[in-house]
């Protein structure tokens, strides 16, 4: 209806007020989720952290003093080159982001791989980064990791009082048990899986989404499998099988991105997409949820996940 501006002396000449919109989470998040599926503003530099006296790579924005860190764990028979395009989209995005190279071979000592991730917080924290004018935090640490490298994040993060989030990609069993070594966290926890529903001798996505504790976000990716975000040729890959996922590498990087920067970051605008917010293509579940109410994938993408192991 009209109405007629509080200091306004004409009453021949009504006034319509309007009010602003506010924009849906949804439509903010799916707008925020574009822009960072893309590389950021940021200019990336590398570095090899075998000159600070640990095998593995490091790579940061141009430049900047206080930035956010991450470590980021390996999977099984993998490496650091494995994740190169993704650490370096972090680092887009204005966080320093590092992962140790050791462990690699078919029997790795997982808690010296997570001993290896606090050697690499240490060295971006400790010392200045490139020539002197890029600096990291020491109160906006993360760790994250994928597959073995997931678990063992975890059991890294248990380990110290100065990490604030803690991310799981695809994770796989570890030992120590990172379910026990979850049960511990008070900090932000993000765990992604593919599309099955139940866990299996190389998949323990499901109890170790249900062993963190709030603040956390479990989130099954749809056509995803376990290892769809590692880079680089494998033997099966000319045949359909094992391949790098562009649909699964897109989404991981917004999700991930997204939880660092509201939670390590403190960038505010990422706060529903670093949690519960809907994103096509992913599902949020309760882990604590009875399988049968979870919601289903389809056949093919739980197909795909079976054959992407």
């Amino acid at each position: 209806m009209p109405v007629t501006s509080a200091d306004s002396t004409d009453a021949a000449h009504p006034r319509l007020r309007l009010d602003p919109i506010a924009s849906t989470p949804v439509a903010t998040s799916t707008k925020l989720a574009a822009q960072l599926s893309k590389r950021g503003p940021h200019k990336v530099l590398r570095g090899d952290l075998a000159l600070a006296g640990q095998p593995g790579v490091v790579f940061t924005p141009e430049q900047g003093y206080g930035l956010p860190a991450v470590a980021f764990g390996h999977g099984w028979l993998l490496g650091a080159g494995r994740y190169t395009e993704t650490l370096k989209h972090l680092a887009s995005w204005g966080i320093v982001a590092a992962a140790p190279d050791t462990e690699r071979g078919p029997i790795p000592s997982h808690r010296g791989l997570a001993t290896d991730l606090g050697t690499v917080l240490g060295i971006m924290t400790g010392i200045r980064l490139g020539t002197g004018d890029i600096s990291v935090h020491p109160d906006k640490l993360a760790l994250a990791g994928h597959g073995m490298g997931a678990s063992i994040a975890v059991l890294a993060a248990a380990a110290r009082s100065d990490v604030k989030a803690v991310a799981a990609l695809f994770p796989a069993p570890s030992a120590p048990s990172a379910e026990a070594a979850a049960a511990s966290l008070t900090v932000p926890s993000l765990v992604l899986g593919d599309a099955a529903f139940a866990d299996s001798l190389n998949d323990n996505t499901l109890a170790l989404a249900g062993a963190c504790n709030p603040p956390s976000v479990f989130r099954r990716v749809d056509k995803a499998s376990s290892d769809g975000i590692v880079e680089g040729r494998r033997l099966l890959a000319p045949i359909g099988v094992g391949g790098t996922e562009k649909s699964t590498v897109r989404t991981v990087r917004v999700l991930l991105t997204a939880f660092l920067l509201f939670h390590v970051a403190g960038e505010k605008k990422y706060e529903d997409l670093a949690g519960a917010a809907e994103l096509k293509g992913t599902r949020v579940i309760d882990p604590h949820a009875p399988i049968a109410e979870q919601p289903k994938p389809s056949p093919l993408s739980a197909a795909r996940a079976l054959i992407g192991r």
